[in-house]
């Protein structure tokens, strides 16, 4: 005779295994995250109290020959190539990683390397940026190691932050995507790099430039692309769970709006 004993209900589904799973490092790296970006807009904001004027009397001989080689760098002929060089490199690195996530959003089958060109092309990024972000900082420049992620100037400080994020996101990636991290969880901080690195380029300022507005909006457009491309992301993330980005609407969206922004570095000019 069958007993009819209510059977335990079992959770079933990727988010019931996503709410279960052990989140401590993907929280602590996402919090992270966020305290970098406050921490830029707050230096933002403290710099733009206090304004762009050295104080002349107390600075030393050095600061002085610093913010005087700052501010003939910024708008010169050497000074613009370098950052459109940087810019256009960026632009074609991104433009390669869309296409990779264009790819990985239509319908199977896909080639397995193509989910790697993402991380791979991040990597690039990411050492791109710390070595070649500014002919003055660390360590192609004259700046020391401390001087370039502690002497208060926003522009290097957001280069470097988003070369180590970029690299951090990077392996996060190649780990998901070979399979040797499988927790859901870790497809967030990617989406959650575009968000607020995305929101970081709001305040992103090239300091004292003849086109500094021209650049501002620049970023505004970049920031509000990486904004809306993250945040598609995020709902592609919610909707396919644990597996690799599969056809919809959302990824096409996400690698679309990357696909922009890569654009429009290409064709980024001062």
């Amino acid at each position: 005779m069958q007993s009819n004993s209510p059977r335990p209900i079992r959770p079933s589904g990727w988010a019931f295994r996503f709410l279960s799973l052990p989140r401590k490092v993907p929280v602590l790296f996402l919090g992270l995250l966020l305290l970098l970006a406050i921490f830029t807009e707050s230096t933002s904001a403290q710099h733009g109290a206090e304004g762009y004027e050295p104080d002349h009397d107390s600075a030393s001989p050095h600061e002085h020959r610093g913010a005087a080689s700052a501010d003939a760098w910024e708008g010169s002929v050497a000074g613009v190539a370098y950052s459109e060089f940087n810019h256009h490199v960026a632009g074609w690195l991104l433009v390669l990683l869309a296409l990779a996530e264009l790819r990985l959003a239509l319908p199977p089958p896909v080639p397995r390397w193509i989910g790697f060109l993402l991380p791979g092309a991040l990597g690039v990024t990411g050492i791109f940026l710390l070595i070649w972000s500014d002919h003055e900082a660390w360590p192609i420049g004259s700046m020391s190691l401390s001087q370039t992620f502690l002497s208060g100037d926003r522009e290097i400080l957001q280069h470097k932050i988003y070369g180590v994020l970029a690299l951090t996101i990077a392996c996060i990636e190649v780990l998901r995507r070979s399979g040797m991290i499988r927790h859901a969880v870790w497809m967030v901080p990617l989406p959650a790099f575009a968000l607020i690195g995305g929101w970081m380029l709001f305040s992103h300022s090239h300091g004292v430039h003849p086109s500094a507005d021209k650049i501002a909006v620049h970023h505004a457009i970049m920031g509000t692309l990486a904004i809306t491309a993250g945040s598609s992301k995020l709902v592609g993330v919610w909707k396919n769970g644990l597996s690799l980005p599969v056809s919809s609407r959302w990824e096409l969206l996400w690698a679309g709006l990357i696909l922009l922004i890569g654009v429009q570095l290409l064709f980024y000019s001062e």
